[in-house]
C-alpha cells in the first residue's frame, strides 16, 4: 500500500496512490509504504529515483548499519516501534529515508517510511495532523512527531500495565489463591514482563534514533529543542519500567510462595496421616506375629479388642493434631 501525505492549510491530507500518474501529481512531504509491492517500489524509484533497500526492514541487520547517511545526503534511520496487542504484543521495524537534496524532489525535503504491518503511532499522528493545524511543516517535522507519539504510545501502555498488575495484586493479597488463581495470575505477570520489557527496548531504540538526528545536524533550533523535549520524555519512563520490573518481581514471588503454601498443606496431610496411622500399623504388627497361642484366636473377643485398640490409638493422636491446630 502506498500512501502520500501532503499540506493543506497546515493540515496533513492522506492520499492512497495507486498508479504512477497519480503519483506524479502531488508534492508530498511524506511517502508511507506499508508492505509495498515490487511495482510500487518502482514508482518511488522512477518518481524520486529513490531505491529503496531490500534489508530495509530485516530484523538481523548490524547495529551500526540502522543509522547512517549515504553521500548523496540520504538520512537512514531504521526504528522498532511498538504494538500493544492483547493476544501478541510485539514490535515492527519501520525504516525511515529523509531525502532533503534529490533535485527530482519538488519540495524541500521528503520523508519515505517502509514497514510491514500498520503501526498505531502511524495512526495517532495521521489523526493529530488531520485535526491540529500548523502540528508539521516539513518532512523532519514528521519524524519528530512520530517519534514523539512513539514516547507517548509506550507510557500509555505502561498506564496499562499498571492497571493490569493492580488487579493482579487484588488476586494475589486476597490471601485465597487457589492453583487456578495462580495459574492465572503468573499468566498475566508472564505478559505484563514481556510487554514492559519491549517497552524499554522501543524506548531506548527511540533515543538512539533522536539521538543520531541531533548529532547529524538536521535539525534546526526549534527541531533540536523538540528533539531534546522527547529525550527527557523517554528520560521519564525509565524509572516506571524499573519499577514495574520490581513490582512483577514481587509479584512472581508472591504467587510462587502462595503455590508452595497449597503443596506443603498436601504434603502436611500425608505427614499427619502418616504418624496418626503409626500406633494402629504398631498394633497390628504385634497382633500379627506368629505366637505359639494367638490371643485373637485364643480369645472370643480378640478381634474386636483388636480393632478397638487400633481406632483408639488413631484417635489419640488425631485430637493432638487438631488442638495443635495442624488440621487446618
Amino acid at each position: 500500500m502506498l500512501n502520500i501525505f501532503t499540506l493543506a492549510n497546515g493540515r496533513l491530507v492522506q492520499e492512497e496512490i495507486e498508479s504512477l500518474e497519480e503519483l506524479s501529481r502531488f508534492k508530498p512531504i511524506w511517502v508511507d509504504l506499508e508492505s509495498p509491492t515490487v511495482e510500487e517500489k518502482r514508482w518511488i524509484k522512477q518518481h524520486y529515483e529513490l531505491s529503496i533497500p531490500e534489508d530495509a526492514m530485516d530484523d538481523d541487520i548490524e547495529e551500526s548499519a540502522r543509522f547512517y547517511e549515504e553521500d548523496n545526503g540520504e538520512l537512514h534511520i531504521r526504528s522498532d516501534f511498538l504494538i500493544d496487542d492483547d493476544e501478541d504484543p510485539r514490535s515492527v521495524r519501520v525504516a525511515f529515508i529523509v531525502n532533503e537534496h534529490n533535485k527530482s524532489l519538488r519540495s524541500c525535503g521528503v520523508l519515505f517510511s517502509i514497514h510491514d504491518e500498520d503501526v498505531p503511532v502511524f495512526r495517532l499522528l495521521r489523526m493529530r495532523a488531520r485535526r491540529a493545524p500548523g502540528l508539521i511543516d516539513e518532512a523532519k517535522d514528521v519524524l519528530l512527531k512520530l517519534f514523539d507519539a512513539d514516547a507517548e504510545y509506550s507510557a500509555d501502555t505502561l498506564e496499562g500495565i499498571y492497571d493490569d498488575l493492580e488487579k493482579a495484586s487484588q488476586m494475589v493479597l486476597s490471601g485465597d489463591v487457589t492453583d487456578d488463581v495462580a495459574r492465572e495470575v503468573l499468566g498475566a505477570i508472564a505478559r505484563q514482563e514481556d510487554l514492559n520489557g519491549r517497552i524499554r527496548r522501543n524506548v531506548m531504540d527511540t533515543r538512539r534514533a533522536v539521538s543520531f538526528m541531533m548529532r547529524s545536524k538536521m535539525l534546526n533550533a526549534e527541531q533540536f529543542e523538540e528533539a531534546r523535549q522527547i529525550l527527557r520524555d523517554i528520560e521519564s519512563l525509565d524509572s516506571h519500567t524499573a519499577f514495574l520490573f520490581d513490582k512483577i518481581n514481587f509479584l512472581m514471588d508472591a504467587t510462587v510462595g502462595f503455590i508452595n503454601i497449597n503443596q506443603n498443606k498436601i504434603i502436611k496431610i500425608f505427614s499427619v496421616a502418616s504418624v496418626a496411622l503409626l500406633p494402629p500399623t504398631l498394633i497390628a504388627s504385634v497382633y500379627g506375629m506368629n505366637f505359639k497361642f494367638m490371643p485373637e484366636l485364643e480369645w472370643e473377643y480378640g478381634y474386636v479388642y483388636v480393632i478397638l485398640l487400633m481406632i483408639l490409638s488413631a484417635v489419640g493422636p488425631m485430637l493432638y493434631f487438631r488442638k495443635r491446630g495442624w488440621l487446618k
